[in-house]
């Protein structure tokens, strides 16, 4: 009997324990109440908890965890739900604990050019809280407007962002962390050179809250760029398009975000928003979305102009510059929508691929080969810049990878691909609970036992996230 099998319950007692640390308003039991709970962005998966706490402090938590430790319930951190790998899925039913009431940004230290927040901070409200101040938190995952900070360091989220500033994991300093017996950490310092012992803080992010509940966050902080520029340009070949990106790289050029959309995504999702701001027809296969930034606009368009000349090379079409913001916020609501219309329209299998970024044109044409082997269509887009494209798949009787024994042939052969390009099954998503039966495409037996057994000391009665990265 494996350890998944032998899951403690929620008595009536433990029941009355959990009410009396967050109270009665604060605990969840009705079915209805828990469907919400029971579902994130992944496919059409569903799996109910058992009940939903919303604790509000790091105390509280503390106070959980230990009574679950004590009993072997399942415990599933929860942010805003946005995720993609079903990292949140409580599907060991168990306690579904929502970080959403840990709200609050602490401090904005301008004078150390850093930010204390709780974990259930939007994303894009942290991002306008800095602003104000002539700040910059790069990471702006699609779903900024929604998705909480805390899920952004359990993924190491990125986003178009990346390209130039990095993930996640390169602007959080210090971490306050809730293990899963109840004891509560700080895994570093509040400093940005740090070589004393093993790094923690880097441990726990992407860690997928499989090793503690994060409670509090330190992140470093830039100033803001002044200006950025942005255009649009069309290909009539979608490996012509990918060809490209690896090429404005070697050119010298380092944009701000290089992303990639192919047309039929495009196309997708505006007609969903009901926008016509960017043309499309027949000879068009993908676009590429090229923004760069900084504090001279002189600099800024001379790039422009030498990125667009190079791009020609590649069969571009005709260039389309944004003129004002209204005209880049429409562009940025298209590629940020897209994974949502797509899915809509029935791709609602998303991968999350990342090559080096020349190696794109090879994935790409693997892909649509895969397609016609398996029976389905996919669409791509994503962050090219990074080598990261996101592969949506529609297959006309197949809705969900997870547990299909055909989808998983066709998801083995995908990244065995990648593998053999360099690349690895996750940029941005994590491997949560759909990704982990393709762990060994990527990594040694080796590899996995050392991630097993750090998983055993932070966690030895595996109550936490039981079930994601691996069984």
């Amino acid at each position: 009997m494996s350890a998944l099998d032998t899951r403690g319950k929620i008595t009536h007692e433990i029941f009355e324990q959990f009410i009396g640390i967050v109270g009665s308003a604060n605990i969840l039991a009705e079915e209805e109440q828990l469907t919400h709970y029971g579902h994130d962005e992944t496919e059409h998966l569903s799996f109910l908890p058992e009940v939903v706490l919303k604790p509000s402090n790091p105390a509280e938590i503390s106070a959980i965890m230990q009574i679950c430790n004590t009993n072997g319930i399942p415990v599933t951190p929860r942010g805003a739900g946005t995720g993609l790998s079903g990292g949140a899925l409580p599907h060991l039913g168990g306690v579904l604990l929502s970080t959403e009431k840990l709200n609050k940004i602490l401090l904005i230290d301008e004078r150390n050019l850093q930010i204390t927040t709780e974990p259930g901070v939007i994303t894009e409200v942290l991002q306008n809280a800095v602003k104000e101040k002539g700040l910059f938190y790069p990471p702006d995952p699609s779903s900024k407007g929604s998705c909480f900070i805390g899920g952004n360091i359990a993924e190491n989220s990125g986003g178009p962002k990346a390209v130039k500033y990095g993930v996640v994991k390169d602007y959080v300093l210090n971490l306050e962390v809730v293990l899963p017996n109840g004891e509560i950490i700080w895994t570093g310092a509040n400093v940005l050179k740090n070589a004393t012992g093993y790094n923690l803080t880097q441990l726990l992010v992407g860690s997928e809250g499989t090793l503690g509940i994060v409670t509090k966050i330190v992140l470093k902080l830039i100033p803001f760029p002044k200006f950025d520029l942005l255009m649009l340009v069309p290909f009539s070949s979608l490996e012509k398009a990918s060809e490209a990106v690896s090429a404005i790289f070697r050119a010298g050029f380092v944009p701000s975000a290089l992303e990639l959309i192919e047309i039929d995504a495009l196309m997708i999702v505006s007609e969903m928003v009901g926008s016509t701001a960017v043309p499309v027809n027949d000879s068009i296969a993908a676009h590429l979305i090229i923004e760069v930034d900084g504090n001279n606009m002189d600099v800024l368009m001379s790039e422009m102009e030498s990125i667009a000349e190079l791009l020609t090379q590649f069969g571009s079409g005709e260039i389309f510059f944004a003129d004002d913001a209204q005209q880049k916020a429409e562009l940025w609501k298209l590629r940020r929508r897209a994974a949502e219309a797509v899915k809509t329209n029935g791709y609602t299998i998303e991968e999350d691929t990342v090559v080096p970024r020349a190696e794109l044109p090879a994935l790409i044409k693997g892909v649509k080969e895969l397609g016609k082997t398996y029976g389905f269509k996919a669409v791509c887009y994503g962050h090219a810049g990074d080598g990261n494209l996101h592969i949506r798949i529609n297959h006309p009787t197949i809705k969900n990878s997870h547990g299909n024994a055909e989808m998983t042939a066709a998801l083995t052969a995908l990244f065995q691909l990648v593998n053999s390009l360099g690349g690895t099954i996750s940029g941005e998503h994590g491997i949560g609970l759909i990704q982990k039966p393709y762990m060994d495409t990527v990594f040694k037996k080796t590899n996995l036992h050392l991630m097993r057994e750090i998983k055993k000391v932070f966690d030895p009665n595996n109550i936490l996230n039981a079930g994601k990265i691996f069984d």
